[in-house]
């Protein structure tokens, strides 16, 4: 007899992840947070004495979306935030990773985020113009992450991920910081973006 092979994941709050059949009830804000503040973007090749988390990503992402769209209502904000939530449970591959996956790798990620969206308020698939506007966010993120940290030309980056302006860029920066730190910024964005949904 085989043995059935196991798709869940335990979660410090206690939760049951089916990973193939997600569902809302089962996920938390603090499980997200921790996961993703202990996930290294670029495989940790970056500079520094902490590595660069998705979470910390997760929240210059929101504040560049800010930026692009400033007349977002807080839900599409919050969806920025969560852009990348999934990678809390499946990690953060760099994308010649996800190709060489295939399409595996996408239906599970969009699974897994359309359980999250709908556990906070939001559309399980949030509309091309959102999607679209927190896209290049990411893309301005990874410019800067890439520039400043992981090791990258700007002539790489510009041609990778296009050069942001600077107006765009002023004030921004790469933090890089202990995980506890994080997490706890990334859950109380997140109680903030809540609380202007209303």
């Amino acid at each position: 007899m085989t043995k059935p092979t196991r798709a869940w994941q335990r979660m410090l709050s206690g939760r049951r992840l089916d990973l193939l059949d997600p569902t809302p009830v089962d996920i938390e804000i603090e499980d997200i947070a921790h996961g993703l503040a202990f996930v290294a973007r670029w495989n940790g090749q970056t500079k520094g004495d902490w590595p660069y988390s998705v979470a910390e990503h997760s929240l210059l992402v929101e504040q560049i979306f800010a930026r692009l769209v400033p007349t977002a209502p807080a839900k599409w904000r919050l969806a920025a935030l969560l852009h990348d939530a999934p990678e809390y449970v499946i990690g953060d591959m760099i994308s010649p990773v996800k190709s060489a996956v295939g399409p595996g790798y996408e239906v599970l990620d969009e699974r897994l985020a359309a359980a999250i969206h709908i556990r906070f308020g939001l559309p399980a698939a949030l509309p091309v113009s959102v999607k679209t506007a927190i896209k290049a966010a990411d893309r301005i993120s990874a410019w800067m992450e890439a520039v400043h940290i992981a090791g990258f030309l700007e002539s790489e980056a510009n041609k990778l991920f296009g050069r942001p302006t600077k107006s765009l860029l002023s004030g921004l920066e790469i933090k890089l910081r202990p995980a506890s730190i994080v997490r706890s910024d990334f859950v109380a964005r997140h109680h903030e973006l809540l609380c202007l949904l209303g």
